[in-house]
């Protein structure tokens, strides 16, 4: 069974820092692309960060480019956001994801595999 586990969050000031990780395991995730997203209450889940199998290839939405980096440690199946001058409007839970199969950009849906999420705040 696969599981994805977020770690890495909490609260920040604005203009801090914090890393995201995300360990994998129950699958092997080492061919597939995968990605970032996030949701803050009353908001619908949207897209943060993806990078490709071998991260020769990642991309982001204007929000957060130039702020966010997203890398993987592939033999480890964990991945990475690390999250620099942060904003109040990063406020969200963040969640992991990889897809079943494997897919370039980045598709994912509800079937793939999510992880539970984890809390960031960003205070003023």
């Amino acid at each position: 069974q696969v599981h994805m586990v977020e770690s890495g969050g909490g609260l920040v000031q604005a203009g801090g820092s914090l890393r995201l990780s995300c360990a994998a395991s129950g699958g092997s995730f080492k061919n597939v692309g995968m990605g970032w997203f996030r949701e803050a209450p009353g908001k619908p889940r949207e897209f943060v960060a993806a990078i490709n199998w071998d991260s020769s290839s990642s991309y982001y939405p204007e929000s957060v480019k130039g702020r966010f980096i997203i890398s993987r440690d592939t033999a480890k199946d964990t991945l990475y956001l690390q999250m620099n001058s942060l904003k109040p409007e990063d406020t969200a839970v963040y969640y992991c994801v990889a897809p079943r199969k494997s897919s370039w950009p980045l598709n994912v849906g509800p079937s793939d595999y999510w992880g539970l999420g984890i809390q960031v705040t960003v205070s003023s």
